[in-house]
């Protein structure tokens, strides 16, 4: 097996942890729209709730006002950096683990809110975290996916890759 050939099988198996992000994304917001109505509540903890709420922009509701434009910008990048993360995965090296996972991550993310956007035009949130009037930004399964991602690339970065060019 070349080493392309090797790339290619490391690669699907690291897609394994997308699919799993996109299916929790995917049936957690499913199941969220089925038990709250928009702007409805639930409280989970003193600190956390449900809060069903569409966010036609992007992060921290960018462009919500221009829904029209924030659609297809925010598709159409996603789409490039979903090709993007995808084509990054399939060149790294089996012993790439962390970055391996940190992509499958962003990619999983990313493609669970591409997913809400081409399908309603919109991405469902529904986590609000708060502690007393202050609440963070609602978010998703798949803004958590990309996040977390994005941190463990920040690590790579900052702490892991100077001990590969250590070795």
């Amino acid at each position: 097996m070349n080493t392309s050939e090797s790339s290619s099988r490391t690669a699907l198996v690291w897609i394994w942890i997308s699919v799993l992000v996109i299916l929790l994304d995917q049936y957690s917001k499913y199941w969220v729209t089925h038990q709250l109505q928009l702007h409805e509540s639930y409280d989970l903890m003193p600190f956390l709730r449900l809060f069903l709420d569409h966010n036609q922009g992007a992060a921290f509701s960018m462009l919500a006002q221009y829904p029209r434009l924030a659609l297809y910008f925010f598709s159409s990048f996603s789409a490039l950096v979903v090709m993007g993360l995808l084509f990054w995965l399939f060149t790294l090296q089996s012993s790439s683990r962390w970055v391996s996972v940190s992509i499958a991550l962003i990619l999983g993310g990313a493609v669970g809110n591409l997913i809400d956007r081409i399908q309603f035009g919109y991405v469902i949130d529904f986590i609000d975290v708060y502690v007393n009037q202050w609440h963070w930004p609602i978010f998703n399964i798949a803004d958590s996916a990309v996040c977390v991602g994005a941190f463990m690339l920040v690590i790579d970065v900052i702490w892991l890759s100077k001990d590969r060019v250590k070795s």
